[in-house]
């Protein structure tokens, strides 16, 4: 089984390093952060926007679907090619992370927080997100891997379910996607039950890829400016002004219909924003986003002990070119090597 070589869409790509840019600016900006008081300064819907940047990390699960639907369209499910879908997942997301691990060692060896053993296990195994506010230790971002590690043993059932759909049962997916979230809180499920709580955002990733399947079989598909500038816009406005929304509405469920908007719309390009995303400077940022999220807690807690000073532009700076260089020496050939055992390991 190989996964389907779909065009590939280079403003998605782009997008990432933005999305990974604004984690990592809302780490800065936090209580008792370097960039706390600089950020108090600007007006407040521009500090609220910064401030959610925790925001982008439910993107990021739309996009995970969103890709990992058009990766896989046109594979035949069976046993042979789930374990091979399966290890390539983890071969995706594992050596940059045991990197991340390792780099935060010695600030976990120094932890005495109670129970660490276990936490250390769970962050080992990959279910720390599991755990509720546990979840958020030592490198704070690597819950959200605990998601992705669901939601890919998720995804065999939802690209069975989703094959081939039409805009009815598309939409219907959609609709699921916006409302789980609230229907699980209403059954009782705890929001520290991250993957649970996450899966719709990934669900409405699968669907965003059926939509644009379905636009880009026409004869002549919508230029996606028409769906992303009013989807970007409409998702800043939220962001800076949360206080519209209703209280029977949560901010990210009311994001998700935009997000996949968004993400339809810098798959089907055009327009100035699409084409600066599609840039091969960005595009190659987007790559190297994967190690600029998962790293720049581990090079922030080094960066605090050797410096008494803190300088935003020279950390960030330290962050994109370590991330860059993780990419093109560590992640890209560890990945390379790990699926070309895989595929000898599973040869008949």
């Amino acid at each position: 089984m190989r996964p389907a070589r779909a065009r590939h869409l280079l403003a998605l790509t782009g997008l990432r390093f933005l999305l990974a840019l604004w984690v990592i600016l809302h780490h800065l900006t936090g209580h008792g952060q370097s960039l706390e008081v600089a950020v108090l300064r600007l007006p407040y819907p521009v500090y609220t926007f910064i401030r959610g940047g925790y925001l982008a990390v439910t993107t990021f699960f739309a996009l995970s679907g969103f890709v990992l639907a058009r990766s896989y369209s046109a594979t035949v499910w069976n046993p042979r090619s789930l374990l091979r879908y399966g290890l390539g997942r983890v071969a995706r997301v594992y050596p940059v992370y045991v990197l991340s691990l390792a780099i935060v060692a010695p600030f976990i060896v120094a932890d005495r927080a109670p129970a660490k053993a276990q936490l250390v296990a769970a962050h080992g195994l990959l279910i720390q997100g599991w755990l509720g506010p546990l979840s958020v230790n030592w490198n704070t971002p690597a819950w959200s891997l605990s998601c992705e590690m669901f939601f890919y043993l998720a995804f065999p059932l939802a690209a069975v379910a989703l094959q081939g759909s039409g805009w009815a049962r598309t939409l219907a997916a959609a609709a699921v996607a916006c409302c789980l979230t609230r229907v699980l809180w209403t059954a009782g499920i705890s929001d520290g039950i991250k993957p649970l709580v996450h899966f719709s955002d990934f669900l409405m990733g699968v669907a965003a890829s059926c939509a644009y399947d379905l636009l880009t079989r026409r004869a002549r598909p919508p230029a996606g400016g028409w769906l992303y500038l009013p989807a970007g816009a409409a998702a800043a406005a939220l962001i800076a002004w949360p206080q519209v929304l209703p209280g029977a509405v949560d901010l990210n469920s009311a994001l998700r219909p935009l997000n996949a908007a968004l993400l339809v719309g810098f798959g089907l390009g055009g327009g100035m924003a699409a084409r600066a995303l599609s840039s091969r400077a960005v595009v190659y940022l987007g790559k190297s986003s994967y190690a600029m999220y998962i790293l720049h807690v581990p090079v922030l807690w080094w960066y605090c002990r050797w410096s008494k000073e803190f300088s935003a532009p020279l950390y960030l700076t330290l962050v994109i070119g370590i991330s860059a260089l993780v990419y093109r020496f560590i992640e890209e050939p560890a990945n390379r090597y790990l699926r070309s055992r895989i595929q000898v390991a599973l040869q008949p």
